[in-house]
């Protein structure tokens, strides 16, 4: 159903199962996929791909220039896949040329009112931005990750799978899979218990985790050295594996440490 004060491009591909709301506005690079919900008030403007069953809430704008003084009105694109809710003013930006022109955001994702995901960031599913979350642009975002109201991360900052960020944190470098965050360029808390709870893991392994991740992180030496020396490498644990896979690559923003008392 499309709604008749609903202004839509000629050149927009509509899925004839998607519901589009009273003063919707669709530009005519965007392709929605089946069973989308546009409340009311959308923008969807650029090269946006969308993929089944996401629900925009009103004031939501998608795909519009990115927020990037070196962008050069070159095309780029945003990729969304299905399943997500985007709450009342969220936006988000294509991708610019110095990042590879793609914004890619996954599946079963929820973005709560007035967050924001600037331009060339690549979001995994089931992740969680809670209230006017922002993410600068090149940010990406493992799969299950959730960042707290009012956070702000960092360009080109990496969130791992399963991390939390708390409320009113502002995150500058890199955040190990599982990691616990909260305040301002501080260290990690702790690991994301109740992550690993959610995931099924048993008390006695999540202790076996800790230790291990208090021996990668021993202030005394550096990461890369702790891990060689402790042979942590050959761990067999699929969650150290991840943290270590995660340390290994390249990294623009550093990692985030651990704070000791």
């Amino acid at each position: 159903m499309i709604h008749p004060s609903a202004i839509i491009s000629n050149n927009a591909s509509i899925h004839e199962t998607t519901n589009i709301g009273p003063f919707c506005t669709i530009g005519s690079g965007v392709k929605i996929g089946k069973n989308n919900n546009l409340v009311s008030h959308v923008s969807i403007t650029g090269e946006t791909n969308i993929d089944d069953n996401n629900t925009f809430y009103p004031f939501c704008s998608i795909g519009s220039d990115p927020q990037d003084l070196k962008y050069n009105k070159e095309k780029s694109f945003l990729k969304i896949g299905s399943n997500n809710k985007f709450r009342e003013n969220v936006t988000i930006n294509p991708g610019t040329s110095g990042g590879g022109l793609n914004t890619l955001v996954g599946d079963n994702c929820l973005f709560m009112v007035g967050s924001h995901i600037a331009h060339d960031c690549k979001i995994k599913s089931n992740v969680i931005l809670a209230n006017n979350a922002t993410l600068a642009g090149h940010v990406e975002i493992d799969n299950n990750a959730i960042i707290g109201g009012n956070s702000a991360i960092h360009q080109f900052v990496r969130i791992g799978k399963y991390a939390m960020i708390g409320g009113m944190s502002g995150v500058e470098k890199d955040i190990i899979p599982y990691g616990l965050y909260m305040g301002i360029r501080k260290n990690l808390k702790s690991l994301n218990l109740i992550g690993l709870k959610r995931k099924g893991l048993t008390a006695n392994l999540i202790n076996e985790i800790k230790n291990l991740i208090n021996i990668i992180f021993d202030k005394n030496d550096a990461i890369e050295n702790n891990i060689k020396k402790n042979k942590i490498a050959n761990c067999e644990i699929h969650e150290i594996k991840e943290i270590i896979e995660f340390l290994n690559s390249n990294s623009k923003r550093g990692i985030t440490t651990f704070e000791y008392d």
